[in-house]
């Protein structure tokens, strides 16, 4: 499952929607994790464009994945504009076994990290920068990938 939303993310009520969607499907482990926008280089804040067709394709990449380890992965994220201290990003890897979601979770964030196709804009002064020293070029993207 995977969903974006316009701006920050309800970490408590979307955490809470996973664990009551999957109280009962017999997994042994939910580890989730949440990212938060930290306080750097003098921002208000974030903000993502998401490019969702590739999303999507890489996202059922990954739920295969999981499916073949026993395991389901969950992700939200958000569109626009999130302050400091607020989420953007959610992942929840549930599986029988703790190891399995340990080593999926750990291996989906950096994924997450290298490959997905959303763009980081820094929020400061009232405008919107992007954050081209701290992102990372998508394979495959041609153009809109590339670091100029």
């Amino acid at each position: 499952m995977l969903s974006i939303h316009n701006g920050a993310l309800n970490v408590p009520h979307i955490l809470k929607e996973w664990y009551e969607e999957e109280s009962h499907s017999n997994y042994g482990a939910y580890i989730p994790f949440v990212g938060t926008v930290r306080s750097e280089d003098g921002i208000d804040g974030l903000s993502f464009d998401v490019y969702e067709p590739i999303l999507y394709r890489w996202f059922h990449e990954w739920e295969e994945k999981a499916t073949k380890l026993g395991a389901k992965i969950k992700m939200a994220h958000s569109l626009g504009d999130v302050m400091l201290h607020e989420s953007s990003y959610i992942a929840a890897v549930f599986s029988p076994k703790r190891r399995v979601a340990l080593e999926l979770i750990d291996e989906f964030v950096e994924d997450f990290k290298a490959s997905a196709p959303i763009w980081k804009y820094d929020l400061k002064d009232g405008k919107r920068i992007y954050a081209k020293d701290r992102s990372t070029a998508i394979s495959g993207s041609g153009i809109l990938g590339a670091k100029q």
